[in-house]
């Protein structure tokens, strides 16, 4: 049986592929970076399309942390932006009776997080970042025949980390036995193939945490490369860890 598949970008675009496809999500800065982190911590993630939703969400659960942003903000009522490196830090400090690790998270972006709920009918739905996408490709290689991988894009582009992880995941499918749909696929692996992970720092996505005083989670994001084994998958609207 053939194998193939494609890179796109934008949350929009999840529904070209909602028949016949697994879909990987990524939004290096940040969302599913953050998600990725969480989860490899242990911490029960709920990806949220609008912030009514993640209202909804916590009011489902015991003690939530509503983590995330929508244009560059922290929606009002929520803990903090989608930070991998705070979260990180909460994941060791304990909370009254209950430790904080023990805290469901629901998580919002502008992007990333809708990207996810786009995809949410297709064939499977799973998040890679710049941490797990040896992970991610290896595990989606041996299950699917169609694959998109999509970068979540802000403002219109598609950020240049985004590219390289959609790049990377794409390329070790190749290597597994699958072909690209279009030669713009083509195009991303070859332009990002042996790329140095300094790149992911010379973006507007890089220049926007330096401008707002976030400098800590683009060295976090720069500096944890391919270290994870965990593949997370949307399941039932929240992300199921499968361990490689």
């Amino acid at each position: 049986m053939s194998k193939s598949v494609i890179i796109d970008c934008f949350p929009d675009s999840a529904e070209r592929y909602l028949d016949g496809y697994a879909v990987v999500a990524i939004d290096v800065i940040r969302a599913t970076t953050t998600a990725i982190t969480a989860v490899s911590l242990g911490r029960r993630v709920l990806p949220a399309k609008t912030s009514d939703e993640a209202f909804v969400f916590a009011e489902k659960l015991d003690h939530p942390l509503l983590v995330g942003e929508m244009g560059g903000n922290v929606p009002y009522g929520f803990d903090f932006t989608n930070s991998p490196v705070l979260i990180s830090a909460l994941s060791t400090q304990p909370l009254g009776f209950l430790s904080d690790k023990d805290r469901p998270l629901v998580l919002l972006s502008s992007s990333g997080t809708r990207l996810v709920a786009n995809a949410a009918n297709a064939q499977a739905v799973y998040l890679a970042c710049a941490r797990n996408f040896t992970a991610t490709a290896k595990f989606i290689a041996e299950r699917h025949t169609r694959i998109a991988v999509i970068g979540a894009g802000t403002r219109g582009q598609f950020r240049r980390e985004d590219q390289m992880i959609c790049a990377w995941v794409t390329e070790i499918l190749m290597t597994c036995g699958f072909s690209a749909e279009n030669q713009q696929t083509e195009s991303y692996v070859a332009r990002w193939k042996g790329a140095n992970t300094k790149e992911i720092g010379t973006g507007r996505s890089a220049e926007y945490l330096r401008r707002s005083g976030q400098l800590y989670d683009l060295e976090f994001i720069m500096h944890l490369i391919d270290d994870l084994n965990i593949v997370p998958q949307l399941v039932d609207g929240e992300l199921q860890a499968h361990v490689l």
